[in-house]
């Protein structure tokens, strides 16, 4: 065995096919085939040059697995094709070869920190509820905020019948001329247009919102519609979860 073996399910999610456990299960009901022999015990390691089948469709050729930190603009898809035909995420990435995709999204009209990869592990620890990764927010409203009107999403409020978790909310400033503030939204769910619906609750409608944090990743350095790869530390970091270290308080 080779030090380049990797375990099966290992190898199905990332190809972004399943989860880790999700790819457990593909295996335990005989849905996958190495090198033509189908496997239904966990454990089993697979060299680069073995072939893999799930359903019958092979994983195409492993690519290196690759990671990218996206200062997403304003006016830009966060999917990998648009049937409309705007721009997206991924037509910013002109010189990378391997197909990623977003972790996570942002709107349309949002803008910030996006994270981009084709390691489809990764990728669904950082999505999952129990990671409670943050997300920090400035959003610019309409209106005067203050901690009164703010201090029911430090509680939760209710959305389309579910309640948010408790979030960390502080106002930057106020222009009291203008009549809009800029406030600071650090959550850790991912629920479409959350921070819009969150501020809406509370009578303080968005006009303009940046995401400048996701786990420990900040837009130091990036100007819109840049990107860079990530450092060694940093993926070392990510799959060791010690994000979860970088909490801001």
């Amino acid at each position: 065995m080779s030090e380049e073996a990797q375990r099966l399910q290992k190898i199905i999610a990332q190809a972004g096919l399943a989860s880790r456990r999700g790819a457990e299960e593909l295996i335990a009901k005989g849905r996958v085939q190495v090198n033509g022999q189908t496997i239904t015990e966990l454990g089993m390691k697979v060299e680069p040059n073995d072939h893999v089948e799930v359903d019958g469709s092979p994983i195409e050729g492993r690519e290196k697995l690759v990671y990218y930190l996206l200062n997403k603009p304003r006016g830009v898809v966060t999917t990998n094709n648009d049937e409309k035909g705007r721009q997206t995420v991924i037509d910013l990435l002109g010189d990378v070869s391997q197909r990623v995709y977003p972790i996570g999204r942002l709107d349309y009209d949002t803008t910030g920190v996006l994270l981009l990869t084709n390691d489809g592990v990764v990728a669904n620890q950082l999505m999952h509820p129990k990671s409670r990764v943050d997300k920090v927010y400035v959003a610019k409203v309409e209106g005067i905020a203050t901690d009164e009107k703010l201090a029911p999403l430090k509680h939760g409020v209710v959305i389309k019948g579910r309640k948010t978790a408790p979030a960390r909310v502080t106002i930057e400033r106020v222009d009291k001329d203008k009549k809009t503030s800029m406030v600071r939204v650090i959550i850790h769910e991912g629920r479409n247009h959350q921070i819009k619906n969150m501020l809406q609750k509370v009578h303080l409608p968005v006009v303009k919102l940046t995401r400048e944090q996701y786990a420990f990743f900040d837009l130091i350095g990036l100007q819109s519609g840049e990107y860079r790869k990530l450092t060694g530390a940093e993926v070392r970091r990510l799959k060791a979860e010690d994000y979860k270290n970088y909490r801001r308080k």
